[in-house]
């Protein structure tokens, strides 16, 4: 018998006016629930009348134009560097302009330590940790948060690459805890100031964000002393690479400060999209036996009980093809949003100063004009004869242009290896699947907690 289709857990799209009153009366600000029905057929859509004037963006062509951006005139949003400021202060992941090329240069040296070969050593211990600790679940019968449990995976592989230690060690737990608070809290989108505010107008983080900032940044600049120690031994890692740098142009360094900002885009970019990824992918496997069946077949046919080398692990081509059927339908990153800083013209259509261009990843890689059954799982439409078809622009998980994220292959190795580590050994059972629901925080997350339960692969 054929399969039947799955459609993973989203919301249903309505008109307009509905999706605002659903979003009003939840009190919760999902912007998932916001997106109307018309942003998954149109290529452009004005999003209702706003003060800052909202602009959808599904056109591919037009969304490699804008995050190419030759001429400079879309840096990101400013709601979305508000959210992240008090975190990383005006770091390379906001910074547009000259100074993102200065931080840019400065920082290519640290990226040598995300090579692969480099890294997967720091990951196998990192998902070998991870099973003893499954294992205890296991012995103890308990279930456990799927969210949390892949963002201490994540984490752990992350610190493990900054700072060479791994995350149970003193500070390094404390910043993963704090970095929660701040992922949940700051998730809380504003929907008044997206709809009603002015561009450029300044939102506030709830205290509880500011404080949650505050500990993840005291606890890297901690992390951070000992390297500049008389004695201090030396390091070969993403830290010790970034407190050498120099702009080339000037011979300057990064400033204390400047350093825990961009560390903490390490740390940010590093584990968070990568653990909501893995949580939906796990998610999708508890409730998909036949894909968890096609994954041991193609581990056990590679590297029977043997270990899973790096060449093993580059070579799983449905493992990497549900990665990325996960990635299209819950982009690790939901809204890539960006603002005119000056009038311009954009395929045709006349945009003001201020104006808001929403790429959302999440309505082009669930759009009706650009793929089929957009709303069902199907790994198999990233297979090798089938992914040719894409489009350019049409599947954004890391984004595109010279911001796209360098870490994809790091992530991507990263994700093959724990699918493939995981799956072989265990099933993953989600103990109440029906209550799942996708919401738009800083990542693609769960809106409440999965919780799971795993037992020895049968």
């Amino acid at each position: 018998m054929p399969e039947t289709p799955y459609r993973p857990p989203a919301p249903h799209p309505t008109g307009p006016i509905r999706s605002l009153l659903r979003v009003i009366a939840s009190g919760e600000g999902d912007l998932l629930s916001l997106i109307p029905d018309l942003a998954y057929r149109e290529k452009l859509l004005p999003l209702g009348v706003t003060r800052r004037g909202i602009l959808y963006l599904n056109d591919p062509a037009l969304v490699v134009e804008v995050l190419n951006d030759a001429e400079g005139i879309f840096p990101k949003n400013d709601l979305m560097v508000d959210a992240v400021a008090p975190l990383i202060g005006n770091a390379m992941f906001v910074s547009s302009g000259e100074t993102w090329k200065r931080q840019r240069r400065m920082i290519e040296p640290a990226f040598s330590h995300m090579r692969l070969n480099r890294a997967f050593g720091q990951m196998v211990d990192a998902v070998t940790d991870h099973e003893r600790w499954l294992d205890e679940k296991i012995a103890r019968d308990e279930s456990f948060s799927l969210d949390a449990a892949m963002g201490h995976l994540t984490a752990d592989v992350i610190t493990r690459t900054i700072f060479s230690i791994p995350l149970h060690e003193g500070a390094a737990r404390d910043v993963f805890e704090a970095f929660t608070v701040f992922e949940r809290q700051v998730a809380s989108v504003n929907v008044k100031a997206l709809l009603f505010d002015k561009p450029w107008s300044h939102t506030t983080q709830p205290p509880q964000v500011l404080e949650a900032c505050r500990r993840i940044r005291a606890h890297i600049d901690t992390m951070l002393a000992p390297r500049f120690a008389p004695e201090a031994p030396s390091y070969d890692d993403i830290c010790a690479a970034a407190i050498a740098a120099a702009d080339p142009v000037t011979g300057e360094r990064f400033t204390r400060e400047e350093l825990v900002n961009e560390l903490g885009v390490f740390f940010l970019a590093g584990h968070e999209t990568s653990a909501s990824v893995l949580t939906w992918v796990f998610f999708l496997l508890s409730q998909r036996p036949e894909v968890v069946h096609r994954i041991r077949a193609e581990v056990d046919a590679l590297c029977g009980d043997g270990e899973i080398t790096i060449e093993h692990a580059k070579r799983l081509p449905f493992i990497k093809a549900v990665f990325k059927e996960t990635m299209r339908l819950y982009p690790p990153i939901t809204f890539l949003p960006r603002v005119a800083l000056r009038d311009t013209v954009l395929g045709g259509r006349k945009i003001k100063r201020g104006t808001m261009l929403m790429i959302a990843p999440w309505t082009i890689h669930r759009h009706q004009g650009l793929w089929t059954d957009p709303e069902i799982f199907d790994p198999d439409r990233f297979s090798p004869e089938r992914e040719q078809g894409i489009l350019p622009g049409s599947f954004l998980p890391f984004g595109w242009g010279p911001r796209v994220c360098v870490g994809a292959a790091f992530a991507t190795l990263e994700a093959s290896l724990f699918i493939a580590r995981l799956t072989r050994r265990y099933d993953f059972e989600a103990l109440d699947p029906s209550t799942v629901r996708p919401a738009a925080r800083l990542t693609t997350r769960p809106r409440h907690e999965i919780m799971m339960r795993v037992r020895p692969r049968r």
